[in-house]
């Protein structure tokens, strides 16, 4: 492969108007409310942009103002048919988890909810530190329990009650890989918890996960330079063999890929996905050599 073509599957991911995915839903208006969660950056800055562009409002939130203020941007640049207000929080705090929904709240219907947001920390199951495993489950189980419990009533009180809570899960939710405690055990919490929304939604009130492998986000592609340059090996190796590893597609996803399936989950055409999960891996989990 060349340098050029190389260098592309590390080149931090644009996304474009075109991108999106915009399927037909009477609710994806700017009456409806969406709280996106880890909006700053990645995944859930494409989230959020993929929602305004299909109308919605988009309550972002993220503890990097930074980051939220570029996700705004992007969304102005893109002249998209929704909006993205942005929301500055600590998803530890339960005071900041209960101001993004009553700020959420007072810009219309909330009707979804994306929790996006997680964080990592590698290190054996001796030697894992309990104060950052404890912060990382706040961040990724804690924050998304409580804001289901905060977002249930309000979805109830429209009109329809017709909602979705959308949960970014990952092949750690299915299978696991060593060094990672922490992480594994929230993903297949939040699996848990998507099941358990499903149980008591009652239909109109529905919630799905999303489990993918490696996607390009600036987090992900920022180490791979380094993590070839630590192994001796070249870039197309620390992508095919260190993180593609045993999936059958030879890319990684782009946040928009992923944004595109919290779109489709959350419309009318998703309607049977009720505590499903959607297993956008590239045969990671499910096929071996």
């Amino acid at each position: 492969m060349t340098d050029s073509a190389s260098e592309s599957r590390v080149a931090p991911p644009t996304i474009s108007s075109e991108d999106i995915l915009r399927p037909d839903d009477e609710h994806f208006t700017e009456d409806t409310v969406c709280i996106v969660t880890g909006s700053g950056s990645g995944i859930g800055r494409a989230t959020a942009v993929a929602l305004a562009g299909n109308g919605m409002t988009v309550v972002g939130t993220d503890v990097d103002r930074a980051g939220l203020e570029e996700t705004a941007d992007q969304v102005a640049a893109l002249d998209l048919d929704g909006s993205f207000e942005s929301v500055v929080a600590d998803l530890t705090s339960d005071e900041d988890l209960e101001r993004i929904v009553a700020s959420a709240a007072e810009r219309g219907s909330i009707r979804y909810l994306a929790n996006v947001a997680g964080t990592q920390h590698i290190d054996s199951i001796e030697e894992f530190p309990m104060e950052t495993y404890d912060a990382m489950h706040r961040i990724m189980l804690r924050a998304p329990l409580y804001l289901t419990r905060l977002c249930l009533p309000h979805v109830r009180s429209t009109d329809d009650g017709v909602g979705c809570i959308g949960n970014m899960c990952s092949v750690h939710g299915h299978y696991v890989t060593a060094d990672k405690v922490a992480y594994n055990v929230s993903k297949f919490g939040l699996r848990g918890l998507t099941q358990s929304i499903a149980a008591e939604g009652n239909g109109p009130l529905r919630s799905f996960s999303i489990s993918t492998g490696y996607v390009k986000t600036p987090l992900v592609t920022e180490q791979i330079p380094d993590t070839a340059a630590q192994r001796g090996i070249s870039v197309d190796e620390v992508v095919e063999d260190v993180m593609l590893g045993q999936a059958r597609t030879p890319e990684m996803m782009e946040p928009i890929d992923v944004a595109n399936l919290f779109v489709f989950g959350f419309s009318e055409h998703a309607a049977h996905l009720n505590g499903g999960d959607l297993l956008f891996d590239g045969g990671m989990t499910l096929t071996y050599d």
